[in-house]
């Protein structure tokens, strides 16, 4: 359990990094920016307790906040996405003792189940972020523009580094 810890932290160091150095600075059109540290949350098994789970999206969002000096915005999108994570696995996982892996990935839950559980988190995520940042809805179609292109564009990057991910773990094995 102490190696799979590890792993977690250091997966989250390195998205981190990721975060802050390079995605931060990134923005297509004015309009996506990628959020590749949420590759963490939706990675976290899934039988933490909530309580757990929402101490560690906090902090996990909270940290992001401190070096990308956003006030708290993506502490609190990451706690709603923490708080709402057993919500939309029930969406589309019926039965959760059937998961082979507690930890989500294509090959625990299924490629579609997994594409549509990322899409779902990362959806909820960017809409927040977005609407939380704008704190109006003055320009409603341009926040909404923005978060599905900041969806689309961080769930596309999530693939990526879910498909190096797995690799390096089919390696090992």
């Amino acid at each position: 359990m102490s190696k799979q810890i590890l792993n977690f932290i250091f997966l989250y160091i390195i998205l981190l990094l990721a975060q802050v150095l390079i995605c931060n600075n990134v923005c297509l059109f004015n309009i996506a920016t990628p959020f590749v540290f949420l590759f963490f949350i939706i990675r976290l098994p899934i039988q933490i307790s909530v309580n757990w789970m929402m101490t560690i999206c906090f902090f996990a969002g909270w940290v992001v906040d401190i070096f990308s000096d956003t006030q708290g915005m993506n502490a609190l999108a990451c706690l709603v996405m923490g708080a709402s994570r057993g919500k939309i696995l029930d969406l589309y996982v019926p039965r959760r003792d059937e998961i082979t892996n507690p930890i989500p990935s294509m090959k625990s839950l299924g490629i579609g189940v997994y594409l549509k559980y990322m899409l779902t988190m990362v959806l909820l995520f960017c809409l927040i972020i977005t609407f939380v940042e704008a704190f109006t809805l003055k320009n409603f179609w341009l926040s909404m523009l923005r978060a599905v292109g900041s969806t689309l564009f961080t769930f596309v990057l999530l693939l990526g580094i879910d498909g190096l991910v797995n690799t390096k773990n089919e390696k090992r094995l």
